[in-house]
């Protein structure tokens, strides 16, 4: 940032004479303790016969105070601050050779120049001394913890040392978000959580930082009671469908009752019978034993409760005792389909197979039955005709049905110059093989 003075001034020739001062900044952060330079340059484009420079130093409500005074490169100290400020050649700036609190205020620097007239141009600068912020301490009240949903927590951070401190909080590593339930203080150097929640757990610390420094305090992790939520029951060896357990019988297996919840639950294990129930155990964990077989189908209950949230829950399950090991049931079911599936393809492909040799044997036989040569109809004609019969046995054999051609239906003849052979009828003979073998012949051995 630049800052600009200038001073015209017109001669009887009509000439500009022109003085221009140059500061970085209008404000400058320094360091207690350290050195700082207050930068000022100034151009002019006329000759000058003599430069003069003045630093004054206005801290109100005091008056302001002259630091030194330089004319032509000879500076006069003010004998007060002697050993304090000093000029900074080539142009008009000034070193102040260590900070210290009292030494903030508003500088002003005014530059003459004498030449065919005298011409004057004054900055002012704004210095800001800063202490390094130390590292931060960050607290919580209360240290004992807050409940979910009723109790409410506070942080607090401060450093020891440090000037114009800014608070940042940090929870996991991030930038704190905005909620309705935080509430900061004016400089953010505390806030509360009101109400506190479950997910208001995690690991806050404070980032306190100024112009020339930043430091980031130790995490904190509050105190947070909450639960019982999600309780649930497993088991070692059981097989678990849903709600039921399914054990073999005579074997011992364990039952464990495990939900989200600080502290810890304390847990009651019930056994419930015809309206009847019995304390069988106490503590997160719950021991079958072998002599508790003795019933098929038994239903248990796992309460849990948390003594300082005041709040509970209860999961309850079925316990089946089988002869069977469980595991070899899961085997059992898990290869029932596979064989099922297995035979009914192998019952199909030999199906397809057997339908294929059937057609292709029935054609087979036509094919050689239409290669025989036919029998002569005198011969069909000496077949005996059989109606009725005396025994089913002498049924038994085989029986042709023919159809003779007509001698006074007419003749169909292929036009001349066909490749076809006459056809002498259009009739022809049927042939069907009956078999059929009585029951009798069937269970008779010598049949």
């Amino acid at each position: 940032f630049h800052v600009f003075f200038l001073f015209c001034f017109t001669t009887v020739f009509g000439t500009c004479s022109t003085l221009k001062l140059t500061a970085p900044s209008p404000s400058i952060h320094g360091t207690e303790g350290q050195p700082l330079i207050l930068p000022i340059q100034y151009d002019v484009n006329a000759s000058a016969s003599g430069v003069q420079i003045i630093w004054l130093l206005e801290r109100p409500p005091a008056p302001p105070a002259c630091l030194l005074t330089s004319f032509n490169h000879t500076f006069i100290p003010d004998l007060e601050f002697q050993h304090k400020f000093t000029m900074h050649p080539p142009n008009a700036s000034l070193l102040i050779n260590s900070l210290h609190m009292s030494d903030e205020g508003n500088y002003t620097v005014k530059v003459n120049i004498q030449g065919e007239t005298t011409m004057s141009a004054t900055q002012k600068i704004e210095v800001s001394v800063d202490i390094r912020v130390s590292k931060p301490i960050i607290e919580s009240e209360p240290s004992y913890g807050a409940v979910e949903y009723v109790g409410n927590l506070t942080f607090k951070c401060h450093v020891m040392k440090g000037s114009r401190v800014r608070y940042q909080w940090l929870k996991n590593g991030s930038l704190l978000p905005n909620r309705s339930t935080y509430s900061f203080s004016g400089n953010r150097s505390s806030f509360t959580i009101s109400p506190v929640m479950k997910n208001d757990i995690g690991n806050y610390s404070c980032l306190a930082s100024n112009y020339i420094s930043k430091e980031e305090s130790d995490s904190i992790t509050p105190i947070i009671y909450y639960g019982p939520y999600d309780l649930r029951v497993i088991s070692d060896k059981a097989l678990k469908v849903g709600e039921v357990f399914t054990i073999a019988n005579g074997e011992s297996v364990r039952f464990d009752c495990s939900a989200d919840s600080n502290p810890p639950n304390t847990c009651a294990w019930i056994q419930r019978g015809n309206n009847s129930t019995e304390i069988v155990n106490f503590g997160p964990y719950f021991k079958f034993l072998p002599e508790r077989g003795g019933q098929k189908t038994v239903d248990y209950l796992c309460r849990a409760y948390n003594n300082i949230t005041g709040k509970g829950e209860e999961a309850q399950f079925t316990v089946i005792i089988t002869p069977i090991d469980p595991e070899k049931l899961i085997q059992t079911s898990s290869l029932f389909p596979l064989a099922a599936i297995t035979g009914v393809s192998l019952f199909v492909i030999v199906s397809i197979c057997f339908i294929f040799v059937w057609k292709k044997y029935q054609l087979n036989r036509a094919i050689q039955w239409k290669l025989q040569p036919r029998r002569p109809s005198t011969e069909y004609r000496r077949t005996p005709i059989y109606s009725g019969h005396e025994d089913a046995i002498n049924d038994f054999g085989i029986y042709e049905f023919v159809s003779l051609p007509d001698s006074s239906a007419p003749h169909r003849v292929i036009a001349p110059g066909s490749n076809s052979l006459q056809v002498q009828d259009i009739n022809g003979t049927i042939y069907e093989v009956i078999q059929f073998v009585p029951e009798q012949m069937q269970n008779d051995p010598q049949s």
